[in-house]
Formats: C-alpha cells, sequence, structure tokens
C-alpha cells in the first residue's frame, strides 16, 4: 500500500510533463484532488484500514494530498508563464515590417481656393489681417459710413448676438482695425468667415469672404481695376474678360460690380449666365472719406480703394458646382473629387 502511494508522485510529475493547456491541467488534477480523485478516494478508504494502522495510514495519504497540491501549484506557475509569454510572442510588433497604409487626408475646396487666393496676392505685396469673427456694431456698420437706421443694415441680414454685438457680415472691419493701428501705406487682404441670416442653394448661414484694401498717396481708380484684372486672370484663366459696372456701397465712392466673362460658354450666353456671357464675381471702390475719418486718415493726402468677394463664389465657378450646401455636407463622395 505504500509502495502504491509513493509511486503517486512520480506519476503524476509524469503525467504533468505532457500537458501543455489550462484545461488539460484542470483535468488531471481532477483525476488526482477532485471530489472522486485518487488521491481523495484514498481518504475515505480510512474507516475500512484496520483501527491499528489507521494514524499511520492518515497522515501518509494526507502528506501525499499536500506534496501533491504543491506540485500541481508549482506548475499552474510554469503554465502561466509559457502562456505569458506565448501571448506576447503572438500580439508582438515586428518594427522592421512596412508601415499599414491609412487613406490621406486632403484640403477642403474652399481653403484650396482661399489658399490660391492668398498667394496671388502675396505675389503682389498683400499682407493677410485677421480680426475678430464676433463684432461690435460700430467695427461692423458704423465705421464702415453705414450708420444706425442706415437702409444699407438692411442689406445684410445680421445674427445679433447681444445690443451692439453681431457676428460679422462680412471682413470689411478688418481693415478699420488695421487702419486704427498702423499709417498708410496700407496693403492688405482680410480672408475669413462671416454670417447672414440667409441658406439656400446659392446662400448659408456661415460663408467665406477675402476683403481686400490698398491705401497710399496717389491711389486711384486705375490702380483697383489692375490690381483685380490680374487677379481674376490667375485665379480663373489668363484672357478672360472682365468688366465694371457702377454700383453702391456705403464704404466707397464711386462703387463697382465686377463681372466675369461666362467659364462656361465663354461669353457666348447660356443658362447659367442668363444669356449674358457675363457672371457678377466681386464688389469694389474707392474707400469713402467718411471711413478716412473713422480712423484718423488725412483724407486729402491719401486715397485707396477696397474690394470683397465671396470665396464659395469663386470656387462654385472654378469647379463647376451647383449647390452652395455641398461644401458643408460632408459628403465624402464630393469632397474627394478634390
Amino acid at each position: 500500500m505504500e509502495l502504491n502511494l509513493d509511486k503517486i508522485i512520480d506519476i503524476v510529475k509524469n503525467e504533468l510533463e505532457g500537458v501543455k493547456s489550462i484545461p488539460a491541467y484542470n483535468q488531471l488534477k481532477a483525476k488526482y484532488l477532485g471530489k472522486k480523485g485518487l488521491i481523495t478516494e484514498q481518504l475515505k478508504r480510512i474507516s475500512d484500514i484496520p483501527i491499528e494502522e489507521r494514524s499511520r495510514f492518515g497522515k501518509m495519504v494526507n502528506k501525499l494530498k499536500n506534496d501533491t497540491e504543491s506540485i500541481f501549484e508549482l506548475y499552474f506557475n510554469k503554465l502561466k508563464t509559457i502562456e505569458k509569454e506565448e501571448k506576447v510572442l503572438k500580439n508582438r510588433v515586428d518594427i522592421t515590417l512596412p508601415g499599414r497604409e491609412f487613406p490621406k487626408g486632403h484640403l477642403h475646396p474652399i481653403t484650396l481656393i482661399q489658399n490660391e487666393i492668398k498667394e496671388i496676392f502675396k505675389n503682389l505685396g498683400f499682407d493677410i489681417a485677421e480680426g475678430p469673427e464676433v463684432e461690435t456694431d460700430y467695427y461692423n456698420f458704423q465705421a464702415l459710413n453705414i450708420p444706425p437706421n442706415h437702409p444699407a443694415r438692411e442689406m445684410q441680414d445680421t445674427f445679433y448676438v447681444g445690443d451692439e454685438v453681431v457676428l460679422r457680415t462680412h471682413t470689411s472691419p478688418v481693415q478699420i482695425r488695421v487702419m486704427q493701428n498702423i499709417k498708410p501705406p496700407v496693403k492688405i487682404i482680410a480672408p475669413g468667415k462671416v454670417y447672414r441670416c440667409d441658406m439656400d442653394m446659392t446662400h448659408t448661414p456661415m460663408f467665406h469672404q477675402v476683403e481686400g484694401l490698398l491705401v497710399d498717396e496717389g491711389i486711384n481708380f486705375a490702380h483697383l481695376k489692375g490690381i483685380l484684372k490680374y487677379f481674376l486672370q490667375s485665379i480663373f484663366y489668363k484672357d478672360i474678360g472682365v468688366r465694371f459696372r457702377p454700383s453702391y456701397f456705403p464704404f466707397t465712392e464711386p462703387s463697382a460690380e465686377v463681372d466675369i466673362e461666362c467659364i462656361f460658354c465663354k461669353g457666348e450666353g447660356c443658362r447659367v449666365c442668363s444669356g449674358t456671357g457675363w457672371l457678377e464675381i466681386l464688389g469694389c471702390g474707392m474707400v469713402h472719406p467718411e471711413v478716412y475719418k473713422s480712423v484718423d486718415y488725412d483724407y486729402e493726402k491719401y486715397t485707396g480703394f477696397a474690394f470683397g468677394m465671396g470665396v464659395e463664389r469663386i470656387a462654385m465657378l472654378k469647379f463647376g458646382i451647383n449647390d452652395l450646401r455641398l461644401f458643408f455636407g460632408n459628403d465624402l463622395r464630393f469632397l474627394e473629387q478634390f
């Protein structure tokens, strides 16, 4: 009997050597130490042992049980170490392998056009100026010769944040802020977001504008025409026709609307240009003397011009887009074309 019990330890060790997984380990442990395990069954036999042998037999079986449990515990720790190492090997990253290719992002069409506009004017010596999108009534209207109750305020459907605070309706307030801080010569463009209460195929509550300003001695309308013609022929194509029509803006005098030859029919007349052969593209004019008074410029010494254009308008014409809302819809089928 003692010999058989001693052999169990060796048998357990031999069988454990063939165990390579936790489930197999649990199965083998149950075979010896489970409720119906071989060693547990030996403990149940104590009542069948002669009284004088019971004490010695019980001690021997308990020792066997404790030794076997220790063996199983040590082997369990060994299995966990092996399992952990295998997991590390399986999940390790080979830094010598080429990286995974991810789809590359690209610039939004509005950003592309805005960057192109900036580059053209930077090449002409214009600086880039920026200002706040939440403006005071003074900078957005009054300093630009649009006093309270002026009819021109109705031309711009304004978002009012407070009694004297608005979301800017154009980037012209930047011109006022720049002129308040520096003396002529001033040569800047002011790109940025503007806001108006409007929404349809050709209007959105938020859109992008680029305003331009040049103030110095001896500046006249011919300079304005030359700058804008160069810009339009650079942004579209070299021989595109350009014309100026008289118009009205409170902050310029004289004022003009600028048209370009229809880029779809080349001036022949089509549905897009309503058969006229021309498309309106921007507004401009010579800076009004009242604006100079707001910034303490000598209007008898300095003259200058200003212009403003919608970036979306230029993008729609250049890319042949017929719905302004596509720029803000985040539809990848549209955006990936650029």
